[in-house]
Protein backbone atom coordinates (compact mmCIF):
# COMPACT_ATOMS: atom_id res chain seq x y z
CA UNK A 1 0.00 0.00 0.00
CA UNK A 2 2.67 2.43 0.83
CA UNK A 3 4.60 1.56 -2.56
CA UNK A 4 1.30 2.02 -4.04
CA UNK A 5 1.09 5.82 -2.52
CA UNK A 6 4.42 6.50 -2.61
CA UNK A 7 4.18 5.71 -6.96
CA UNK A 8 1.46 7.98 -6.96
CA UNK A 9 3.14 10.90 -5.41
CA UNK A 10 6.29 10.39 -7.84
CA UNK A 11 3.56 10.56 -10.19
CA UNK A 12 1.97 13.92 -8.93
CA UNK A 13 5.21 15.58 -8.35
CA UNK A 14 6.19 14.44 -12.07
CA UNK A 15 2.55 16.16 -13.50
CA UNK A 16 2.99 19.08 -11.10
CA UNK A 17 6.47 19.53 -12.87
CA UNK A 18 5.60 19.27 -16.65
CA UNK A 19 2.63 21.42 -15.82
CA UNK A 20 5.31 24.43 -14.73
CA UNK A 21 6.92 23.45 -17.29
CA UNK A 22 5.01 24.02 -20.11
CA UNK A 23 3.96 27.47 -18.77
CA UNK A 24 7.70 28.74 -19.73
CA UNK A 25 7.12 29.07 -23.34
CA UNK A 26 9.51 31.02 -25.59
CA UNK A 27 9.13 33.13 -29.27
CA UNK A 28 12.62 34.43 -30.45
CA UNK A 29 11.48 36.85 -33.07
CA UNK A 30 14.53 38.23 -35.11
CA UNK A 31 14.58 40.88 -38.08
CA UNK A 32 16.85 41.11 -40.82
CA UNK A 33 18.80 44.36 -40.77
CA UNK A 34 16.10 46.33 -38.85
CA UNK A 35 17.64 49.61 -36.81
CA UNK A 36 15.49 50.56 -33.69
CA UNK A 37 13.24 52.71 -36.24
CA UNK A 38 9.91 51.57 -33.73
CA UNK A 39 7.50 53.69 -32.38
CA UNK A 40 8.12 52.70 -28.43
CA UNK A 41 12.14 54.03 -29.68
CA UNK A 42 10.86 57.43 -30.34
CA UNK A 43 10.06 57.28 -34.00
CA UNK A 44 7.41 59.55 -34.58
CA UNK A 45 6.37 58.35 -38.13
CA UNK A 46 6.87 54.45 -37.66
CA UNK A 47 3.32 52.45 -37.56
CA UNK A 48 4.57 49.45 -35.33
CA UNK A 49 1.72 49.16 -32.72
CA UNK A 50 2.12 45.36 -31.71
CA UNK A 51 5.76 45.95 -30.70
CA UNK A 52 5.12 48.86 -29.07
CA UNK A 53 2.14 47.29 -27.27
CA UNK A 54 4.76 44.92 -25.97
CA UNK A 55 7.50 47.24 -24.94
CA UNK A 56 4.36 48.81 -22.91
CA UNK A 57 4.07 45.17 -21.41
CA UNK A 58 7.89 44.24 -21.17
CA UNK A 59 11.21 45.85 -20.88
CA UNK A 60 12.53 47.81 -24.01
CA UNK A 61 16.61 47.93 -23.88
CA UNK A 62 18.04 51.14 -25.40
CA UNK A 63 21.38 50.09 -25.42
CA UNK A 64 21.22 46.39 -26.83
CA UNK A 65 24.20 45.72 -29.66
CA UNK A 66 24.86 43.56 -32.19
CA UNK A 67 28.56 41.91 -32.21
CA UNK A 68 28.57 42.46 -35.94
CA UNK A 69 26.48 43.69 -38.32
CA UNK A 70 26.43 40.78 -40.92
CA UNK A 71 23.87 38.53 -41.45
CA UNK A 72 25.58 35.12 -41.00
CA UNK A 73 27.71 36.01 -38.96
CA UNK A 74 25.93 38.01 -36.36
CA UNK A 75 23.35 34.90 -36.20
CA UNK A 76 26.12 32.63 -35.30
CA UNK A 77 26.31 34.70 -32.07
CA UNK A 78 23.10 34.69 -31.12
CA UNK A 79 22.52 31.15 -31.81
CA UNK A 80 25.86 30.18 -29.75
CA UNK A 81 26.19 32.70 -26.96
CA UNK A 82 30.20 33.30 -28.50
CA UNK A 83 31.22 36.04 -30.19
CA UNK A 84 32.27 35.00 -34.05
CA UNK A 85 35.71 35.14 -34.44
CA UNK A 86 35.49 32.26 -31.29
CA UNK A 87 32.13 29.87 -32.93
CA UNK A 88 34.25 30.02 -36.44
CA UNK A 89 31.51 31.41 -38.56
CA UNK A 90 33.65 34.47 -39.90
CA UNK A 91 31.16 35.44 -41.99
CA UNK A 92 28.24 34.56 -44.95
CA UNK A 93 27.11 30.65 -44.82
CA UNK A 94 25.57 30.66 -47.77
CA UNK A 95 26.55 30.17 -51.53
CA UNK A 96 30.39 30.51 -52.44
CA UNK A 97 31.09 31.81 -49.17
CA UNK A 98 31.07 28.83 -47.12
CA UNK A 99 31.65 30.08 -44.34
CA UNK A 100 30.76 27.74 -40.96
CA UNK A 101 30.14 27.27 -37.07
CA UNK A 102 32.73 24.83 -35.54
CA UNK A 103 31.34 21.67 -34.59
CA UNK A 104 31.89 21.90 -30.89
CA UNK A 105 29.71 24.58 -30.95
CA UNK A 106 26.88 21.60 -30.64
CA UNK A 107 27.48 21.98 -26.72
CA UNK A 108 25.99 25.67 -26.42
CA UNK A 109 24.09 25.86 -29.57
CA UNK A 110 20.54 27.83 -28.80
CA UNK A 111 18.00 24.84 -30.17
CA UNK A 112 20.33 21.99 -28.95
CA UNK A 113 20.50 23.37 -25.09
CA UNK A 114 16.70 24.44 -25.22
CA UNK A 115 16.15 20.48 -26.46
CA UNK A 116 18.29 19.37 -23.42
CA UNK A 117 16.02 21.64 -21.24
CA UNK A 118 13.13 19.71 -21.84
CA UNK A 119 11.55 22.10 -24.74
CA UNK A 120 9.93 21.20 -28.41
CA UNK A 121 11.86 23.42 -30.96
CA UNK A 122 10.96 24.53 -34.10
CA UNK A 123 12.32 27.11 -36.60
CA UNK A 124 10.66 29.25 -39.37
CA UNK A 125 12.07 31.67 -41.68
CA UNK A 126 15.59 33.01 -41.76
CA UNK A 127 17.92 30.35 -40.58
CA UNK A 128 21.58 31.71 -42.61
CA UNK A 129 24.11 29.68 -40.12
CA UNK A 130 25.58 26.30 -40.54
CA UNK A 131 26.18 23.56 -39.93
CA UNK A 132 22.76 22.51 -39.51
CA UNK A 133 23.66 19.67 -37.18
CA UNK A 134 25.28 22.04 -34.94
CA UNK A 135 22.06 24.51 -34.88
CA UNK A 136 19.36 22.03 -35.67
CA UNK A 137 15.93 22.65 -34.46
CA UNK A 138 13.07 19.25 -33.92
CA UNK A 139 11.04 21.04 -36.22
CA UNK A 140 11.05 23.30 -39.57
CA UNK A 141 8.24 25.49 -40.52
CA UNK A 142 8.17 26.49 -43.97
CA UNK A 143 7.29 30.52 -44.01
CA UNK A 144 7.47 33.73 -46.32
CA UNK A 145 9.84 35.09 -44.96
CA UNK A 146 8.52 38.46 -46.65
CA UNK A 147 5.21 37.98 -44.53
CA UNK A 148 5.28 37.87 -41.19
CA UNK A 149 1.98 37.42 -40.63
CA UNK A 150 1.74 34.27 -43.10
CA UNK A 151 4.92 32.88 -40.84
CA UNK A 152 2.01 33.30 -38.10
CA UNK A 153 -0.04 31.24 -39.23
CA UNK A 154 1.73 28.54 -40.32
CA UNK A 155 3.28 28.33 -36.93
CA UNK A 156 -0.08 28.35 -35.06
CA UNK A 157 -0.20 24.44 -35.21
CA UNK A 158 3.37 24.17 -33.57
CA UNK A 159 2.64 26.79 -30.84
CA UNK A 160 -1.19 25.28 -30.16
CA UNK A 161 -0.16 21.99 -29.98
CA UNK A 162 -1.25 20.19 -27.17
CA UNK A 163 -0.18 16.30 -27.21
CA UNK A 164 3.12 17.55 -26.66
CA UNK A 165 3.58 18.75 -23.13
CA UNK A 166 6.70 19.84 -23.36
CA UNK A 167 6.95 23.79 -23.34
CA UNK A 168 7.32 25.10 -26.92
CA UNK A 169 10.38 27.26 -28.25
CA UNK A 170 9.63 29.07 -31.63
CA UNK A 171 12.58 30.73 -33.68
CA UNK A 172 10.88 33.36 -35.66
CA UNK A 173 13.39 34.87 -38.56
CA UNK A 174 12.14 37.30 -41.00
CA UNK A 175 13.45 38.10 -44.16
CA UNK A 176 11.89 41.60 -43.85
CA UNK A 177 13.25 44.55 -43.92
CA UNK A 178 16.35 43.31 -45.83
CA UNK A 179 16.74 44.81 -49.59
CA UNK A 180 15.50 42.70 -51.97
CA UNK A 181 12.56 42.79 -55.04
CA UNK A 182 13.82 44.74 -57.47
CA UNK A 183 13.52 48.56 -57.93
CA UNK A 184 10.86 50.76 -57.28
CA UNK A 185 9.69 51.48 -61.43
CA UNK A 186 7.27 54.28 -60.53
CA UNK A 187 10.06 56.16 -59.08
CA UNK A 188 10.74 59.68 -61.39
CA UNK A 189 14.85 59.49 -59.77
CA UNK A 190 17.79 58.36 -61.79
CA UNK A 191 18.62 55.73 -59.17
CA UNK A 192 15.79 53.94 -58.28
CA UNK A 193 15.15 52.89 -54.64
CA UNK A 194 15.14 49.02 -53.40
CA UNK A 195 12.24 47.65 -52.82
CA UNK A 196 12.90 46.08 -49.82
CA UNK A 197 10.72 43.00 -50.18
CA UNK A 198 7.93 45.19 -51.08
CA UNK A 199 5.41 44.81 -53.69
CA UNK A 200 5.53 46.72 -57.16
CA UNK A 201 3.21 49.58 -57.61
CA UNK A 202 1.83 49.72 -53.97
CA UNK A 203 1.15 46.05 -54.18
CA UNK A 204 0.24 44.26 -50.99
CA UNK A 205 1.67 40.50 -49.89
CA UNK A 206 -1.16 38.60 -49.16
CA UNK A 207 -3.45 39.68 -45.92
CA UNK A 208 -1.00 42.29 -45.39
CA UNK A 209 -2.44 45.83 -45.10
CA UNK A 210 0.52 47.47 -45.94
CA UNK A 211 1.66 51.18 -44.54
CA UNK A 212 3.19 53.18 -47.44
CA UNK A 213 5.35 55.93 -46.36
CA UNK A 214 6.03 59.74 -47.55
CA UNK A 215 9.65 59.85 -48.58
CA UNK A 216 9.13 63.92 -47.70
CA UNK A 217 8.31 62.63 -43.92
CA UNK A 218 10.73 59.95 -42.93
CA UNK A 219 13.43 60.82 -40.35
CA UNK A 220 17.06 60.66 -41.61
CA UNK A 221 19.36 59.02 -39.39
CA UNK A 222 22.74 61.20 -38.98
CA UNK A 223 24.78 58.88 -40.72
CA UNK A 224 22.68 59.35 -44.12
CA UNK A 225 22.78 62.09 -46.47
CA UNK A 226 19.25 63.78 -46.71
CA UNK A 227 18.88 63.30 -50.15
CA UNK A 228 15.95 62.33 -52.67
CA UNK A 229 17.46 58.99 -52.97
CA UNK A 230 17.82 58.34 -49.19
CA UNK A 231 14.46 59.01 -48.71
CA UNK A 232 12.68 57.01 -51.47
CA UNK A 233 14.45 53.88 -49.63
CA UNK A 234 14.50 55.04 -46.37
CA UNK A 235 9.92 55.06 -47.20
CA UNK A 236 10.25 51.16 -48.69
CA UNK A 237 12.47 50.22 -45.46
CA UNK A 238 10.02 51.67 -43.08
CA UNK A 239 7.03 49.96 -44.91
CA UNK A 240 8.63 46.39 -44.95
CA UNK A 241 9.33 47.15 -40.82
CA UNK A 242 5.24 47.78 -40.54
CA UNK A 243 4.80 44.74 -42.24
CA UNK A 244 7.21 42.86 -39.69
CA UNK A 245 4.62 44.60 -37.07
CA UNK A 246 1.50 43.01 -38.57
CA UNK A 247 3.24 39.51 -37.79
CA UNK A 248 3.94 40.30 -34.13
CA UNK A 249 0.57 41.06 -33.72
CA UNK A 250 -0.68 37.79 -35.07
CA UNK A 251 1.63 35.66 -33.22
CA UNK A 252 -0.49 37.81 -29.90
CA UNK A 253 -3.40 36.88 -31.41
CA UNK A 254 -2.28 32.90 -31.87
CA UNK A 255 -1.48 33.10 -28.03
CA UNK A 256 -4.13 35.10 -26.43
CA UNK A 257 -7.07 32.71 -28.48
CA UNK A 258 -5.20 29.24 -27.15
CA UNK A 259 -4.39 30.84 -23.76
CA UNK A 260 -0.49 30.95 -23.93
CA UNK A 261 -0.05 34.73 -24.00
CA UNK A 262 0.84 34.85 -19.98
CA UNK A 263 2.77 31.28 -19.92
CA UNK A 264 5.07 33.06 -23.52
CA UNK A 265 8.27 34.86 -23.27
CA UNK A 266 8.28 36.86 -26.34
CA UNK A 267 11.74 38.49 -27.58
CA UNK A 268 11.96 41.27 -30.29
CA UNK A 269 15.27 41.81 -31.68
CA UNK A 270 17.73 42.30 -35.56
CA UNK A 271 20.45 40.78 -36.17
CA UNK A 272 21.98 44.27 -36.76
CA UNK A 273 20.92 47.51 -37.82
CA UNK A 274 19.60 48.82 -41.01
CA UNK A 275 20.94 47.68 -45.09
CA UNK A 276 21.91 51.36 -45.38
CA UNK A 277 26.00 52.25 -46.20
CA UNK A 278 27.11 53.74 -42.42
CA UNK A 279 24.77 50.92 -40.75
CA UNK A 280 24.96 47.02 -42.21
CA UNK A 281 28.63 46.03 -42.49
CA UNK A 282 30.04 48.87 -40.17
CA UNK A 283 30.90 48.88 -36.52
CA UNK A 284 29.27 51.69 -36.34
CA UNK A 285 26.25 52.91 -33.99
CA UNK A 286 24.16 52.42 -36.81
CA UNK A 287 25.09 49.26 -37.72
CA UNK A 288 25.49 47.20 -34.28
CA UNK A 289 22.57 49.22 -32.31
CA UNK A 290 19.54 47.08 -32.43
CA UNK A 291 15.97 47.03 -31.10
CA UNK A 292 15.66 45.06 -28.01
CA UNK A 293 12.35 44.26 -26.28
CA UNK A 294 11.08 41.30 -23.71
CA UNK A 295 7.80 40.52 -22.91
CA UNK A 296 8.17 38.29 -19.80
CA UNK A 297 4.71 37.10 -18.71
CA UNK A 298 6.45 36.52 -14.92
CA UNK A 299 7.83 40.13 -14.95
CA UNK A 300 6.12 42.18 -12.21
CA UNK A 301 7.03 45.70 -13.53
CA UNK A 302 5.89 46.51 -16.52
CA UNK A 303 6.85 49.04 -19.23
CA UNK A 304 10.48 49.09 -18.16
CA UNK A 305 12.71 51.07 -19.97
CA UNK A 306 16.08 49.87 -19.62
CA UNK A 307 19.91 51.55 -20.18
CA UNK A 308 21.61 48.86 -19.27
CA UNK A 309 23.95 47.57 -22.19
CA UNK A 310 23.29 43.92 -23.38
CA UNK A 311 24.82 42.26 -26.51
CA UNK A 312 23.82 39.59 -28.93
CA UNK A 313 26.31 37.19 -26.99
CA UNK A 314 23.51 37.21 -23.93
CA UNK A 315 20.37 35.80 -26.01
CA UNK A 316 20.91 32.13 -25.87
CA UNK A 317 21.98 32.06 -22.02
CA UNK A 318 19.37 34.45 -21.31
CA UNK A 319 16.59 32.07 -23.05
CA UNK A 320 18.73 28.96 -21.28
CA UNK A 321 18.15 30.60 -17.60
CA UNK A 322 14.44 31.10 -18.46
CA UNK A 323 14.53 27.86 -19.13
CA UNK A 324 15.71 26.91 -16.13
CA UNK A 325 18.64 25.28 -17.55
CA UNK A 326 21.33 27.29 -17.03
CA UNK A 327 24.39 26.43 -14.95
CA UNK A 328 25.12 29.61 -12.60
CA UNK A 329 28.47 28.19 -11.44
CA UNK A 330 29.85 27.30 -15.00
CA UNK A 331 27.36 30.09 -17.35
CA UNK A 332 26.94 26.73 -19.41
CA UNK A 333 24.22 24.15 -19.98
CA UNK A 334 23.49 22.32 -16.73
CA UNK A 335 22.92 18.90 -18.78
CA UNK A 336 25.85 19.79 -21.52
CA UNK A 337 25.98 17.93 -24.72
CA UNK A 338 29.57 16.03 -24.72
CA UNK A 339 30.73 17.52 -28.20
CA UNK A 340 33.38 14.96 -28.67
CA UNK A 341 31.38 11.90 -27.92
CA UNK A 342 28.57 13.36 -30.23
CA UNK A 343 30.27 13.34 -33.39
CA UNK A 344 32.49 10.00 -32.56
CA UNK A 345 29.34 8.00 -31.90
CA UNK A 346 28.17 9.36 -35.45
CA UNK A 347 31.42 8.31 -36.65
CA UNK A 348 32.22 11.89 -37.67
CA UNK A 349 36.64 12.06 -37.91
CA UNK A 350 36.48 15.82 -36.28
CA UNK A 351 40.73 16.76 -37.00
CA UNK A 352 40.34 19.90 -38.45
CA UNK A 353 37.99 22.21 -38.06
CA UNK A 354 36.95 21.09 -34.85
CA UNK A 355 36.62 24.67 -32.38
CA UNK A 356 37.71 23.74 -28.61
CA UNK A 357 36.08 22.92 -25.62
CA UNK A 358 32.62 24.88 -25.27
CA UNK A 359 31.37 24.85 -21.82
CA UNK A 360 30.52 28.34 -21.12
CA UNK A 361 29.23 31.05 -23.02
CA UNK A 362 30.32 34.62 -23.70
CA UNK A 363 27.30 36.09 -22.62
CA UNK A 364 25.54 36.57 -19.48
CA UNK A 365 21.74 36.29 -18.50
CA UNK A 366 19.65 39.61 -18.58
CA UNK A 367 16.82 37.45 -16.94
CA UNK A 368 17.91 38.85 -13.42
CA UNK A 369 17.45 42.70 -14.62
CA UNK A 370 13.89 42.50 -16.37
CA UNK A 371 11.54 45.06 -15.24
CA UNK A 372 14.62 47.11 -13.20
CA UNK A 373 14.91 50.61 -15.00
CA UNK A 374 18.41 51.06 -12.79
CA UNK A 375 19.74 48.13 -13.31
CA UNK A 376 23.43 47.30 -14.92
CA UNK A 377 24.56 44.66 -17.20
CA UNK A 378 27.57 45.41 -19.21
CA UNK A 379 30.18 48.14 -18.52
CA UNK A 380 31.70 47.18 -21.62
CA UNK A 381 30.79 45.36 -24.68
CA UNK A 382 32.55 44.71 -27.69
CA UNK A 383 32.40 43.68 -31.18
CA UNK A 384 33.59 41.42 -33.83
CA UNK A 385 33.69 41.95 -37.66
CA UNK A 386 35.40 40.27 -40.12
CA UNK A 387 33.90 39.32 -43.38
CA UNK A 388 30.69 40.07 -44.45
CA UNK A 389 30.70 38.37 -48.30
CA UNK A 390 33.53 36.51 -48.87
CA UNK A 391 35.78 39.15 -50.66
CA UNK A 392 34.91 41.58 -48.38
CA UNK A 393 37.88 41.01 -45.84
CA UNK A 394 37.87 43.90 -43.53
CA UNK A 395 38.59 43.15 -40.19
CA UNK A 396 37.18 44.87 -37.00
CA UNK A 397 37.22 45.10 -33.32
CA UNK A 398 35.44 47.51 -30.73
CA UNK A 399 35.66 48.21 -27.41
CA UNK A 400 32.52 50.52 -25.94
CA UNK A 401 31.56 51.59 -23.21
CA UNK A 402 28.98 54.58 -21.68
CA UNK A 403 31.60 57.09 -22.35
CA UNK A 404 33.99 56.29 -25.20
CA UNK A 405 34.30 53.34 -28.01
CA UNK A 406 37.69 52.44 -29.96
CA UNK A 407 37.09 50.91 -33.59
CA UNK A 408 40.41 49.36 -34.50
CA UNK A 409 40.28 49.02 -38.35
CA UNK A 410 42.58 46.09 -38.61
CA UNK A 411 43.06 46.51 -42.62
CA UNK A 412 43.21 50.06 -42.54
CA UNK A 413 45.06 49.79 -45.73
CA UNK A 414 42.75 48.45 -47.81
CA UNK A 415 39.57 50.61 -48.97
CA UNK A 416 36.52 50.05 -47.11
CA UNK A 417 34.82 47.05 -49.60
CA UNK A 418 30.75 47.29 -49.74
CA UNK A 419 28.37 44.57 -49.40
CA UNK A 420 27.50 43.90 -53.07
CA UNK A 421 23.38 45.33 -52.22
CA UNK A 422 24.63 48.53 -50.35
CA UNK A 423 27.38 49.33 -53.39
CA UNK A 424 24.31 49.48 -55.71
CA UNK A 425 22.07 51.28 -53.36
CA UNK A 426 20.58 54.49 -54.92
CA UNK A 427 21.62 56.42 -51.01
CA UNK A 428 24.86 55.37 -51.61
CA UNK A 429 25.31 55.64 -55.63
CA UNK A 430 24.16 59.08 -55.82
CA UNK A 431 26.79 60.49 -53.82
CA UNK A 432 29.65 58.15 -54.85
CA UNK A 433 29.27 59.69 -58.21
CA UNK A 434 29.54 63.08 -57.22
CA UNK A 435 33.06 62.32 -55.60
CA UNK A 436 35.45 61.80 -52.91
CA UNK A 437 34.18 65.44 -51.20
CA UNK A 438 30.71 64.72 -51.01
CA UNK A 439 29.19 64.39 -48.10
CA UNK A 440 27.64 61.22 -46.35
CA UNK A 441 26.38 61.54 -42.68
CA UNK A 442 28.75 63.38 -40.61
CA UNK A 443 31.41 62.39 -43.21
CA UNK A 444 32.68 62.73 -46.60
CA UNK A 445 32.60 59.77 -49.36
CA UNK A 446 36.66 59.43 -49.39
CA UNK A 447 36.54 59.37 -45.44
CA UNK A 448 33.73 56.31 -45.38
CA UNK A 449 35.87 54.49 -47.97
CA UNK A 450 39.51 55.43 -46.58
CA UNK A 451 39.97 54.97 -42.71
CA UNK A 452 42.31 54.88 -40.48
CA UNK A 453 43.68 52.31 -38.21
CA UNK A 454 42.14 53.85 -35.25
CA UNK A 455 38.52 55.37 -34.31
CA UNK A 456 38.23 56.82 -31.24
CA UNK A 457 34.58 58.70 -30.37
CA UNK A 458 33.23 60.22 -27.11
CA UNK A 459 30.12 58.31 -27.51
CA UNK A 460 28.50 60.28 -24.80
CA UNK A 461 29.16 63.18 -26.16
CA UNK A 462 29.42 62.33 -29.77
CA UNK A 463 26.89 59.97 -30.63
CA UNK A 464 26.87 60.25 -34.12
CA UNK A 465 31.12 59.55 -34.02
CA UNK A 466 31.67 62.55 -35.94
CA UNK A 467 34.63 63.45 -34.61
CA UNK A 468 37.85 61.12 -34.07
CA UNK A 469 39.78 61.76 -31.08
CA UNK A 470 42.18 58.90 -32.14
CA UNK A 471 44.30 61.63 -34.03
CA UNK A 472 44.07 64.23 -31.06
CA UNK A 473 47.20 64.48 -28.48
CA UNK A 474 45.75 65.35 -25.72
CA UNK A 475 43.38 61.95 -25.95
CA UNK A 476 46.70 59.76 -26.08
CA UNK A 477 45.79 58.08 -22.84
CA UNK A 478 42.64 57.13 -23.40
CA UNK A 479 43.36 55.74 -26.86
CA UNK A 480 46.37 53.44 -25.15
CA UNK A 481 43.92 52.59 -22.35
CA UNK A 482 41.39 51.32 -24.88
CA UNK A 483 43.50 49.69 -26.54
CA UNK A 484 44.32 47.58 -23.87
CA UNK A 485 40.70 46.67 -23.05
CA UNK A 486 40.33 45.49 -26.61
CA UNK A 487 43.76 43.60 -26.66
CA UNK A 488 43.09 42.20 -23.66
CA UNK A 489 39.61 41.08 -24.46
CA UNK A 490 41.28 39.49 -28.18
CA UNK A 491 43.50 37.28 -25.54
CA UNK A 492 40.32 36.20 -23.14
CA UNK A 493 39.06 35.25 -25.95
CA UNK A 494 40.94 33.32 -28.05
CA UNK A 495 40.64 36.22 -31.32
CA UNK A 496 43.10 35.42 -33.72
CA UNK A 497 43.54 38.18 -34.99
CA UNK A 498 45.55 39.51 -32.16
CA UNK A 499 48.34 38.83 -33.64
CA UNK A 500 47.54 41.93 -35.68
CA UNK A 501 48.98 44.38 -32.88
CA UNK A 502 52.57 42.96 -33.57
CA UNK A 503 52.11 42.13 -37.41
CA UNK A 504 50.52 44.91 -39.03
Amino acid sequence: MSRSIGFSCLLLLLACSLSQAAEKNIIFFITDDESPTLGCYGDAIAVTPNIDALATDGTRFTNAFATTASCSASRSVVMSGLHNHRNGQYGHQHAFHKFSSFYNVISLAMPRVLARAGYRTAQIGKYHVAPEEVYRFEKYIKGNGRNALQMANAAREFITDTEDERPFFLYFGTSDPHRGGGKDQTSKLELKADLFGNKPNRGSHQGIDEVFYDPAKVPIPDFLPDTAETREELAQYYQSCSRIDQGVGRLVEILKEAGLYDKTMIVFTSDHGMAFSGGKTTVYEGGLKVPFVVRNPYQKKRGVVSKAMISHIDITPSLLDFAGGLDAKTNGPQDPLNANKYWKDRGENLKENRGAQYTSYHGKSWIPILGNADAEHWETVFASHTFHEIQMYYPMRVVRDKKYKLIWNIAHGLPYPFASDLWAASSWQAQFRKGKDAPYGKKTVGQYINRPRFELYDIYADPNESKNLAINPQFAKVLEAYQAKLKAFQKRMQDPWIMKWDYE
